[in-house]
């Protein structure tokens, strides 16, 4: 307990630091290009008082979810396959390690053009940005589990499926929840570009908005506001790692 109080505290100065450095930083500069923390604030209470601030964390903050989660349902099963079947990853490894090195934002237009503009297209992309480090975490997983536990399962009688859900999923669970983990920073990176084009609501929306009129400010408020969530979501995920999956995360010390 005292450990963490430590290190509680030792964060706390360290974003006090920050923010002394954000000042010092601001002072003298031309607001337009650094605002300074008391302007930031001032700019998130003119949002929250003329009621764009707290519509626009709700709508991105659903667009994240509903892609995040859509992604990782498809990547599972996908990285399962790829991990437990050589004829699988034979056909998913192609398409796997030719996609994930495509950038999310290249594909914001054909997404558009595919999708629409309403939340389809900035669900789907957030679904492609966070599936296939999900993907190559679960087959990695899947695939390191050790063969004398399966050889183990097998003289007990248990059949494929019994394996699979007794032995393969539980072992492989600490890489899901990893990737999915990792999943989740990147369904924020891609939310700016998929709120960019073709919508008007969203924290993306509201920091390419505020450009156009030169509100430097406002534009620190949506990227602060993406990065707390942002912690606020990874924290909540840890938690879900150290309560309901702390049977099956036998790796220690997740940072």
């Amino acid at each position: 307990m005292e450990r963490r109080r430590t290190r509680v505290g030792v964060s706390a100065l360290a974003v006090a630091a920050f923010i002394g450095g954000w000042a010092l930083a601001s002072r003298g500069s031309d607001p337009t290009l650094l605002p300074g923390p008391a302007q930031t604030v001032r700019a998130a209470h003119e949002l929250w008082q003329d009621g764009t601030l707290l519509p626009a964390i709700g709508i991105s903050l659903r667009r994240i979810a509903l892609g995040w989660i859509l992604g990782c349902a498809i990547a599972v099963p996908l990285g399962l396959i790829a991990g437990i079947s050589p004829v699988g990853r034979s056909v998913i490894d192609p398409f796997i390690h030719f996609f994930r090195f495509i950038p999310a934002i290249a594909l914001t237009s054909l997404f558009i053009l595919w999708f629409g503009i309403g939340e389809s297209s900035k669900v789907y992309l957030v679904a492609y940005a966070a599936g296939f480090i999900v993907t190559v975490n679960t087959a990695a997983g899947a695939a390191a589990v050790p063969a004398d536990k399966l050889s183990a399962a097998r003289c007990v009688g248990a059949s494929r499926i019994a394996t699979l859900t007794t032995v393969t999923i539980p072992a492989t669970v600490p890489h899901i929840f990893t990737g999915m983990r990792l999943a989740l920073a990147n369904a924020f990176l891609v939310i700016v570009a998929a709120e960019a084009l073709a919508t008007q609501s969203g924290l993306g929306y509201l920091i390419w908005n505020s450009r156009i009129y030169f509100r430097t400010d406002q534009i620190f408020v949506g990227i602060l506001f993406l990065g707390a969530l942002g912690f606020v979501a990874d924290r909540l995920w840890k938690l879900v790692g150290r309560t309901l999956l702390r049977r099956f995360m036998f790796t220690a010390g997740t940072y």
